[in-house]
């Protein structure tokens, strides 16, 4: 049985005025990219989501999958096949024959930002498309600080008693939980922040939870 997935922003959405924009110079200086806002891929009924920031310029906001044709992808997807949630190590792109198994990626922001940065009031204008992403899930895997901060807002949580680290583990209501990463972008792997065996000991750890084994280190 297929679960139905969480409703996505339309593609011509106008919440956010500076990304609605750049949307549009987008279109019109790369009309083979997807330029709109990227939609979470995935199963509907998935045990783990992991969210990202927002998409890149020439990653996901051109592909039109989240963590697809940028450096990030490079890191994340050989990660999730060789710890069984994806059913290749290379993303290409939708129409590609790649599927995710018990997993699903999201971004805090659908829509790419200026300088790969958006402002608070973007973020939370997407919130409540996040939230909805997390209703199902028992394992939640933030990359990097401000995903971690948009998960927790949509949890509608206390930042300070989630406080975000590397490897970092949080029990969450109803028996779930939150797991916190370096964002896998390409400066955090060059500059050595984040190194690939750091990277597959987070993998490892959302594995052993999806699978029932061991409790949230905070517990």
């Amino acid at each position: 049985m297929t679960v139905e997935a969480p409703p996505e922003p339309p593609s011509d959405c106008g919440r956010c005025p500076r990304l609605a924009a750049l949307r549009e110079r987008v279109r019109r200086d790369h009309p083979d990219h997807h330029a709109a806002p990227v939609p979470g891929f995935g199963p509907g009924d998935a045990a783990l989501l992991i969210v990202g920031l927002a998409p890149g310029l020439h990653g996901a906001n051109a592909s039109g999958r989240p963590f697809t044709g940028d450096g990030a992808g490079d890191l994340l997807y050989p990660a999730l096949h060789a710890h069984g949630f994806a059913s290749a190590p290379c993303s290409r792109g939708p129409g590609d024959g790649l599927t995710l198994r018990d997993c699903r990626l999201t971004n805090a922001v659908r829509c790419l930002p200026p300088g790969n940065r958006p402002v608070a009031a973007e973020i939370n204008q997407c919130n409540h498309f996040l939230a909805a992403e997390m209703r199902r899930p028992r394992v939640l895997l933030a990359l990097g600080g401000l995903a971690h901060k948009a998960v927790i807002r949509a949890l509608e949580l206390r930042q300070a008693s989630h406080p975000f680290g590397h490897a970092a583990e949080h029990s969450l209501p109803g028996e779930r939980v939150l797991l916190d990463s370096y964002h896998c972008s390409r400066y955090n792997t060059n500059t050595g922040r984040l190194t690939p065996a750091m990277f597959a000991a987070v993998f490892a750890r959302a594995r052993q939870l999806v699978d029932g084994q061991g409790l949230p280190a905070d517990r």
